[in-house]
């Protein structure tokens, strides 16, 4: 931080990631100007000597003993180790010899990045340790004592998610059909990890490079370092660069700006510039109105407000929202499918190709290759964009309800069983973690907490009485065992299953606000553990005026006249069939069975093309297919309803 960030006793400073184009450039030794291109060379030669030397001491120092010491926090002479990881690897004396000439702060940025790596790895090496340690009977379906077991050996068990340690049990039972043995640890499970080709400023000083605002407002200077060719032999093949910086409206005009990390994408050099600003604090305890938010089998989120009373009543503020994607889904699920087959196709030429260098499908593997990161490409963005959304739907409806606290059922690991094989595969890949930390981090502008709470029984239970509900397929159809619809036998409450759940998720972490706790790990609050109450009951209030567009269902399905059946054709004769042959079929020939269009239109291709025209964005216009209730405000009598502005007016 390049100064100090003036607060107040009720703010906090928070660091957030801006992005930046870096667009021109003016050598300052020379003059001269620099275009786009001519910047992006000398950038990459830069990162070609960073990338280089970390893998270099990635290669070196990827084992166990290593990583251990470095993650010990002591070096041999039993010393705290410094939270800089390039200043941590230089006290244990792991260094590198660089290629060219470069300056001390060159090497400062690839001992970061190569020290950030290497203790990332800590964490998967003492779990894969863990799951070697206790390796079950049966790798495809643990016991209770076997779960219990792992757990103990794993670090922070107890609250992990029971999917992070069966994925790593399934890629170990891979490994061992493969080579009919058990890894040693982690480092025989994975190769040396591939390294981002960027530049971390942020391990410089002013000695390579600088920034600072500019007289004019919305803009910032960087001035770097860079290498006049590709192998800088003396001092004098550096020279430094000013490269104005457009700074994005999202960051405020007081925040501290930082050095940024730069990457290199389709020849433009792009800055991920960090800046610090003052927020609101967040409270962990003390909310009265919460949002519960739940993820729904029917919507991608609903969610709604509870007040608490000083009785321990809590009431629902209103009928709640939805938010409903169907339509990026179903796209990202055609993606997903696409790129299965892009995958299969592409292991079977290499089957064929094996280790000839001039076998005739080296070129149409090449092609499989590009095809496979187009898709990948377009599924990353599209995953952005709904997780953008998303979070900032939740968010817009706390602001608008005045809530303190966002409260959301813990299921970003979640794989569903048991709702066929389609719904399953969708309701696993959802982006859940995701949507989370973009919901934390819009929430933290404005004050407000995002807290996790426990799943387990959220949709299960009355959110008025806590009784077992009933799901049924449908509101007209009680008898019918379903997932969309739930009926208490007890209170007669029955409405949408998603409804419901962010009633009791909402009461949940306003009952039991004191337990909130702070994740060493991750730094997010959750709450751990909680004891369904019959006090702590959902009131339901009469649901408030809805807009025109939300379709959600709110009662039986009308009855529709019954369409008559189509009267069946009648087989041409023979005499007719005779006619017909040879000739071209026209309209609706008896003799031809008609494919689909689809199925025409694939006839005689080889790959499934999936470029898209020049100047299309990625994933542009799925907002068409997502349809979100709009931000109300709860009315407070002798207060006057303030309009709030939606998503679209605050971009």
């Amino acid at each position: 931080m390049s100064r100090k960030l003036p607060l107040t006793d009720t703010e906090t400073s928070r660091t957030a990631c801006a992005r930046g184009v870096l667009r021109t450039a003016v050598d300052e030794n020379t003059g001269e100007f620099l275009s786009a291109s001519v910047l992006a060379e000398r950038v990459g030669w830069t990162t070609n000597l960073v990338s280089g030397m970390v893998n270099d001491l990635l290669a070196d120092h990827w084992n166990t003993p290593d990583v251990d010491a470095l993650a010990s926090g002591e070096d041999a002479g039993g010393q705290k180790l410094p939270s800089n990881a390039w200043m941590a690897l230089r006290r244990l004396g792991w260094t590198v010899t660089p290629g060219a000439k470069v300056n001390d702060r060159i090497l400062r940025m690839a001992q970061e990045q190569a020290g950030r790596t290497l203790r990332s790895a800590k964490w998967r090496a003492d779990l894969t340790a863990g799951v070697l340690k206790t390796w079950p009977a049966d790798p495809k379906k643990r016991t209770a004592e076997e779960w219990d077991v792992v757990r103990d050996a794993v670090p922070g068990g107890q609250h992990l998610p029971s999917s992070i340690i069966t994925s790593r049990t399934r890629q170990i039972a891979a490994f061992r059909k493969k080579h009919g043995r058990l890894p040693a640890d982690v480092f025989e499970l994975e190769s040396e990890p591939r390294i981002a080709r960027m530049l971390l400023l942020s391990a410089c000083d002013g000695q390579q490079a600088t920034i600072e605002r500019a007289d004019e407002p919305g803009r910032a200077l960087l001035r770097l370092q860079l290498p006049t060719r590709p192998d800088p032999r003396s001092y004098a093949h550096w020279t430094w660069v000013a490269c104005p910086i457009k700074v994005p409206l999202t960051v405020p005009a007081s925040a501290v700006l930082h050095l940024p990390t730069l990457r290199l994408h389709q020849d433009t050099v792009r800055a991920d510039l960090a800046y610090t600003h003052a927020v609101p604090k967040t409270q962990r305890t003390g909310h009265t109105v919460a949002l519960g938010v739940d993820w729904g089998l029917n919507t991608l989120l609903s969610a709604g407000a509870a007040r608490l009373h000083d009785d321990g009543t809590i009431t629902t503020l209103g009928s709640g929202g939805m938010f409903r994607a169907s339509g990026v889904l179903s796209k990202q699920h055609r993606l997903r499918r696409q790129s299965e087959y892009l995958h299969a196709r592409a292991d079977r030429y290499d089957r064929l190709i094996g280790e000839r260098e001039d076998h005739a499908l080296v070129d149409k593997r090449q092609i499989l290759t590009d095809e496979i990161r187009h898709v990948s490409d377009r599924r990353s963005n599209l995953n952005d964009a709904l997780a953008c959304s998303a979070a900032r739907w939740a968010v817009d409806q706390a602001i608008a309800a005045r809530a303190t606290v966002i409260y959301v059922e813990d299921l970003r690991s979640m794989e569903a069983r048991g709702m066929g094989r389609t719904m399953n595969t969708r309701l696993s890949q959802t982006v859940r973690g995701q949507i989370i930390d973009r919901m934390r981090h819009l929430a933290a502008e404005a004050g407000i907490a995002v807290v996790d709470v426990p799943a387990r029984n959220t949709s299960r239970h009355c959110p008025q009485c806590l009784v077992p509900l009933r799901h049924r397929k449908a509101p007209d159809r009680p008898t019918v065992a379903g997932w969309k619809w739930a009926i208490c036998p007890s209170c007669s409450w029955q409405g949408d299953r998603d409804q419901g759940a962010w009633r009791r998720i909402a009461a949940r972490g306003l009952t039991h606000q004191t337990k909130t706790v702070t994740d060493r790990a991750s730094g997010t609050m959750v709450i751990r553990s909680v004891v369904d109450r019959l006090e702590a009951k959902a009131v339901i209030t009469p649901p408030a005026a809805q807009s025109g567009r939300d379709r959600s269902k709110r009662g039986p399905t009308r009855h529709r006249a019954a369409c008559p059946t189509p009267r069946r054709r009648r087989t041409p004769s023979p005499a007719r069939l005779q006619d017909l042959a040879g000739q071209r079929p026209e309209g609706h020939a008896h003799t031809v069975r008609r494919l689909p269009r689809a199925a025409l239109r694939n006839q005689g291709v080889k790959t499934i093309s999936t470029h898209r025209p020049q100047g299309a964005v990625l994933g542009a216009g799925f907002h068409l297919h997502a349809h979100a209730s709009p931000p109300r405000w709860e009315h407070v009598p002798g207060t006057t309803l303030t309009t709030f502005p939606s998503t679209d007016q605050r971009r």
